[in-house]
């Protein structure tokens, strides 16, 4: 089946230090693009996540957006700045010598000076494989959300497939009609000219007229298109390029037959084609 390139999906996880989560959307695009935005510490694994899309992914723009949420719960780890805590009793000391009665500092109102406790940074290794192994599973929802929208995309195809083969077989049934009623055209303004018909004449003008409005190859040629293009979408492979430019081929037959059709009903079947073509185009343009 194939599948969409336009699709959402998000991941999250509980660690012990906070909350990972990755949301991911992509669009159509020509190629595979991935764009991520990273906290600052998650930047030196872009490569590798790069990597993980595209595992799965072979079309399409990306835009994959990871946040970190410390736990509320848990607080941060400190640690002591011992050089600063020396030198503020070193030069507390020194005060209470040259003073009388001066208050020497005590562990506590030590603790309160800017500077003596210093957060220590997160570990942020931790936290990169856990975050590449999301992203792996977040990737893992989008393509089954491009799947699920490939589905819909597929059956809009065969229904306006089927609808193109009707139409050739309406097409492909009237020529003889449609080559007779020039015959008969053809013989009314004879006799309105009250000229004498050579039936041998009006055979040679009815063949070159036939094959002026013959369109059986272009019918033969847009049920082939048709065939080639139910056979590509029960592959496994992208195919969007491939169905853009099956639609291409489609579009340039239906434009044949409306240039070289004399007949009213014929002329509508071409515009019908036309239309069931761009639809299937403006899906097509979303296939990976």
């Amino acid at each position: 089946m194939i599948n969409s390139m336009t699709g959402f999906a998000r991941a999250e996880i509980q660690l012990e230090a906070g909350t990972l989560l990755w949301e991911i959307r992509s669009v159509n695009h020509r190629y595979l693009e991935a764009n991520f935005r990273l906290p600052e510490g998650f930047r030196q694994i872009e490569a590798d996540l790069k990597n993980v899309i595209g595992e799965q992914l072979k079309r399409g723009k990306v835009d994959a957006t990871l946040s970190f949420h410390q736990a509320a719960d848990k607080a941060p780890e400190m640690e002591l700045n011992d050089a600063l805590v020396e030198e503020l009793i070193k030069h507390s000391n020194s005060i209470a010598d040259r003073i009388d009665d001066a208050w020497r500092p005590n562990a506590l109102a030590l603790l309160r000076w800017p500077g003596v406790l210093i957060e220590k940074p997160l570990d942020m290794e931790s936290l990169l494989e856990p975050a590449t192994e999301l992203l792996r599973e977040a990737v893992t929802g989008l393509a089954a959300a491009r799947g699920k929208e490939g589905t819909r995309i597929h059956d809009m195809l065969e229904e306006r497939l089927a609808q193109i083969l009707t139409i050739v077989e309406s097409v492909q049934a009237r020529l003889p009609e449609v080559l007779e009623k020039s015959r008969a055209r053809m013989k009314e303004r004879a006799a309105e000219l009250e000229q004498k018909i050579d039936e041998e004449r009006l055979e040679q003008e009815l063949l070159i007229l036939a094959q002026k409005q013959d369109v059986a190859e272009e019918m033969d040629r847009l049920a082939a298109h048709v065939a080639e293009i139910r056979e590509s979408l029960q592959g496994d492979e992208a195919i969007g390029r491939r169905l853009d430019f099956l639609m291409q081929e489609l579009n340039r037959e239906a434009n044949t037959l409306g240039s070289k059709s004399a007949d009213p009903v014929t002329s509508r079947a071409a515009v019908d084609l036309k239309v069931l073509i761009e639809q299937m185009r403006e899906q097509i343009q979303n296939v990976e």
